[in-house]
């Protein structure tokens, strides 16, 4: 069954009461709130999501693959965004164990200023986490450190410490949103291009889409628009900020190290984001003055993404806050724009209750999100509504960027996936080419 053609039939056949348009973690967000609220009150509430790409595949799959407080915001005195973040930290531990998962962070301190600086910081991390708590963080002596990172820079180091936050397969989770929602009645179609849209005199959307893997064209119609495009929304009120990673080899340990991220300011579109060979230099730069005696850090994969974040003037890329900003334009359509993944679940409801006052007054204060639990992470090859062997390998898993793949490694993947969307061998070897291209790492 081609569950993806369904899809498409059904958000083309009669009109929605809402449509999300963008994929990524806060549409996904968004349209799993709805389709738990309308399940729950029996309520048969139509909602849908589309998605210009794969579920997952632009800024929410292509972070530091974290669920974090955000230590260096209390640098901005950010308390409420810290706060926030580490409340949003225990509840995806809570409802979603199987994708989130406590991580152990190394924070070496050089000199008596960086000692009192992040031993504060981390104080006081601690404190905004409160019963929320992990673990408090523990200060280690310079011995302590060597035993853990017998590799670390050792000249000006005063101290360090360990502390705890969370890691997360962030473009997995997104699809799991969507799959959960598609579970209790929402529509979600990817590779579904959102064109133009225009009210009619009736107070319905129309919105002219492209099937993007067919060329077909067709109409949704809805009665709310939410618009979740993240990067590829309004760029009068955003300001787009390049963030880049680099994998590198982890020495005789055969592990890998995900170095970054950087800053910086986009200067294109969103259509073409890629690390510089600036950025590349500079994680590079950090991992050297970090690790001296490192030797191999050119990189097996790169990849880099846009930050969305909401417009400040005379702030730096770092400075700019990660705040979000909901609200509905002129014309009726709900944005949502800034945040942090973190915060992803707290934003979706806000923008939920939002929709909910408008289309579905007795939904608006129904909470779920926060203890309904995420179903089992195990999924195998093509159940995650991957349409190329790139949504495999990025996407639902992270393998394309763990190692320097060639055909005779991809094949059996390609082939895999190909025979559940029943691909000749001239696809299987055409996405087998397509994901090598992918894979490679740029800016170096």
């Amino acid at each position: 069954m081609d569950v993806r053609a369904g899809q498409i039939r059904q958000l083309n056949a009669a009109a929605l009461d809402l449509l999300v348009i963008g994929g990524g973690i806060n549409g996904a967000g968004v349209l799993r709130d709805l389709a738990l609220r309308s399940a729950s009150a029996g309520t048969g509430l139509k909602i849908g999501l589309v998605e210009q790409q794969h579920f997952g595949s632009g800024t929410s799959g292509k972070n530091s693959q974290l669920i974090h407080g955000g230590l260096r915001y209390l640098k901005y005195l950010q308390f409420h965004l810290v706060r926030e973040s580490l409340r949003e930290r225990t509840t995806l531990l809570a409802i979603a164990p199987g994708f989130v998962k406590p991580l152990a962070f190394l924070l070496p301190m050089y000199g008596f200023k960086s000692r009192l600086v992040y031993g504060t910081g981390l104080a006081l991390y601690d404190l905004l986490s409160g019963a929320d708590s992990i673990q408090p963080h523990r200060t280690l002596s310079v011995a302590q450190i060597a035993e853990i990172e017998p590799e670390l820079r050792t000249e000006g180091l005063a101290a360090g410490a360990v502390f705890y936050d969370c890691a997360i397969p962030s473009a997995r989770f997104v699809v799991e949103n969507i799959l959960d929602a598609m579970a209790r009645g929402a529509l979600a179609a990817n590779y579904v291009r959102a064109g133009a849209w225009e009210r009619g005199r009736d107070g319905l959307w129309r919105v002219s889409c492209t099937d993007m893997l067919s060329g077909d064209r067709f109409d949704i119609i809805a009665r709310k628009l939410v618009d979740a495009r993240g990067a590829w929304s309004d760029p009068r009120s955003l300001r787009l900020v390049r963030g880049s990673h680099i994998v590198i080899p982890r020495g005789s340990r055969k592990q890998l190290t995900l170095v970054g991220t950087t800053e910086e300011d986009q200067r294109g579109g969103p259509d073409h984001v890629q690390i510089s060979s600036a950025e590349t230099k500079y994680l590079q730069a950090v991992v050297r003055k970090l690790f001296p005696r490192a030797r191999d850090i050119f990189p097996i994969s790169t990849f880099s993404s846009l930050r969305p974040l909401v417009r400040e003037r005379g702030r730096s890329a770092t400075a700019v806050s990660r705040d979000h900003k909901i609200w509905n334009s002129p014309d009726g359509v709900l944005h949502i724009a800034g945040g942090k993944y973190t915060t992803y679940r707290l934003m979706s409801e806000e923008a939920a209750d939002q929709v909910c006052r408008e289309i579905a007054p007795d939904l608006a204060s129904l909470h779920l999100t926060a203890k309904t639990p995420f179903p089992s992470a195990e999924r195998a090859i093509g159940d995650a509504l991957e349409e190329h062997l790139a949504d495999y390998l990025f996407v639902s898993t992270y393998l394309g960027y763990e190692q320097r793949w060639d055909v005779e490694s991809l094949l059996p993947f390609a082939r895999e996936l190909g025979s559940k969307r029943n691909w000749d061998e001239t696809r299987v070897r055409a996405e087998v080419n397509a994901t090598i291209a992918a894979s490679q790492p740029v800016g170096a």
